[in-house]
Order: structure tokens, then sequence, then C-alpha cells
């Protein structure tokens, strides 16, 4: 993470000093954070933590007051209405993406949002368009997404360092963004309005379907008998996850990226009777690693015609 950031000289008055307030990138922000979920929460202590003012936070649950008395216990909660009015510079708000839009609506139309405020929103799936009624209300838009997973503890903050951030901002908001992303330790990647849910699907397709995909292998090993199939599998993945990372479709290794059609055949045949729940996902999974495959010159086609058949032929027993 950055280190904490001094104050600044006093920016000069006359046109500069109107620049320096349109866009406050040489000073500290005042800064409320509205939903003190996981990512609320740790960027929230992470801005702290880089030297902005967080003044107010809101959060009623349970685990958001526990998350918060971890994070940012010396920061007073408040209802969103009274946190986004304390946000002198910067209104942070972290809820699930459905909220959004319903959410800033009421905040502008309780006359909580003000000309010049930054609302930013940390949703990887929205850009700015979500942020209309703010900007009615003269706010000016962010659409601030990290690319990571969060615990909602302090050892996010260590995790922040070195990760991307989908940032959707108005040209005039750019340097703003930069820095914020750079005071959170990260690097920002410009994502245009009209790709964030194509940003968005490409994150959790990689991050939500490897757990998943990570908890089918665990579950199966466990019906094959292996006591311990985290120690297993822990190895063997992180490799592949490096290979892929580097390598590309190079790192495809195994029965569909051989054409092995009897080794295909005779897992999901396995799957059928031990886990039938697992057996789509298994072809769905073969049959884009079998395409790929091709695609790379790893499989000859002539040989993926087997192999073809075998997952062709399952994909319409499961469908029947």
């Amino acid at each position: 993470m950055s280190a904490p950031l001094r104050p600044r000289p006093a920016a000069p008055s006359g046109p500069a000093a109107s620049r320096d307030r349109a866009v406050p990138t040489s000073r500290l922000l005042t800064v409320g954070v509205v939903g003190s979920g996981r990512v609320g929460a740790v960027l929230g202590a992470a801005l702290a933590a880089a030297g902005h003012r967080v003044v107010a936070v809101s959060g009623d649950s349970g685990a958001s007051r526990a998350r918060l008395a971890l994070l940012l216990p010396e920061v007073p909660r408040h209802p969103a209405v009274a946190v986004a009015r304390a946000a002198a510079d910067l209104l942070l708000i972290a809820v699930p993406d459905d909220r959004l839009a319903d959410l800033v609506t009421d905040l502008a139309e309780q006359g909580a949002l003000r000309p010049g405020q930054i609302v930013a929103h940390t949703s990887g799936a929205h850009g700015l368009a979500v942020l209309g009624a703010a900007v009615a209300a003269g706010a000016r838009p962010l659409a601030l997404h990290p690319a990571m997973t969060f615990t909602g503890t302090p050892d996010d903050l260590v995790r922040l360092d070195g990760i991307s951030y989908g940032v959707t901002a108005p040209a005039e908001l750019r340097p703003l963004a930069a820095r914020l992303v750079a005071d959170l330790g990260g690097v920002p990647e410009w994502v245009a309005e009209s790709d964030r849910q194509l940003y968005h699907a490409a994150l959790a397709h990689g991050a939500n379907h490897l757990v998943t995909l990570v908890n089918e292998a665990t579950d199966r090993l466990r019906d094959a008998g292996v006591s311990r199939p985290e120690k297993v599998l822990a190895p063997l993945l992180r490799a592949a996850l490096e290979n892929a990372l580097r390598l590309g479709d190079d790192a495809l290794t195994g029965p569909v990226s051989r054409g092995d059609a009897g080794t295909v055949r005779r897992h999901l045949a396995r799957l059928a009777a031990t886990a039938p729940e697992s057996v789509p996902a298994y072809l769905a999974l073969a049959r884009r690693t079998a395409d790929r495959a091709i695609a790379a010159g790893r499989l000859r086609p002539v040989d993926a015609q087997s192999l073809l058949g075998v997952l062709a032929d399952s994909g319409r027993e499961v469908s029947l």
C-alpha cells in the first residue's frame, strides 16, 4: 500500500485554484462510505491509511458493526443520508449491484448530494449511467471496482497492494481516479461504459466459477475416499493457474486436450452414478476445453472426433 500522503502547499488563487477545486487531485479528501460490507469497509480503511479523512460510514447489521470495529473503529456510523451529507469531497458507495440505482436516486431526492461532490461506486457490473441521479444533482460520477475478492478483515489491506481497479470516469476525473487508485496501492484499468458488463462477466466467470470448480473437485475427491482433498489439489491447482496465466491455452493438459475419448466417457459414467449434478458442468467445460484446444493447435480435429462424439452423446442423455 502507498505511504500516507502529506498535506501539500496551498494552491494559488485564480484559475489554477478553480481547477484544483474542480478536480481535487492535490489534497486529502473528506470521505463518507455508504455500505460497510466487505468491500466498503476495507476500501474505507485503505483510504484512511493513505491519509484521507473518512468521517462517516453506514452499516447496521451485526456483521457490518464487527467489520467496522476492526477496520474503522474511530469512524462514526450514521444512516446513508447523513453519510452522504458529511462526505464533502468523496462519497464511496459499496452496496450490491441491484441496490445501487435506487440508493443513489433516494440520496438525490433527499438532497444529500451536492454540486461538485464526487460520487463513486465499487460495482464491477455498472458504469456511470447508474449514477444518473447524482449527476442530475450536480455531483461527479466515478466507477471504481477493485478486481479482488474480499474477506472484510485487515488481511485484505495487504492484498490490495498491486491489484487492478476497473475504472470508468469522465475525462476530467481521470487524474483524480488515477490518484485514488494509487493511494489504494493499485493500478487503474480504464474500462469504457459500454464494456462494463463484459469486464464484470469475465471477472465473475474467472473468480466465482473457479471457487465452484475447486469445491466440485474437492467433493468428488471425498467421494473417491480421499481424506484431505485440499492437500491433493493445492499444488496441482496452483501450478495450473500459474501456467494458464503465463502460457494461455498452451497450458492445457489432460484427457480432453489429448482427445482421450475413452477416459472422458468413463469419467462421465462414474460421475453420473456418483454425482449426477456434476455432469452438466463437466460437459460444458469439456466442450469448451476441446474448442480451445483445437483452436490453439493442441488437439487436431481428426483426433477430436471421437471425443466430440462422446460429449455430444452424453449431452443428449443429460437433456432427456
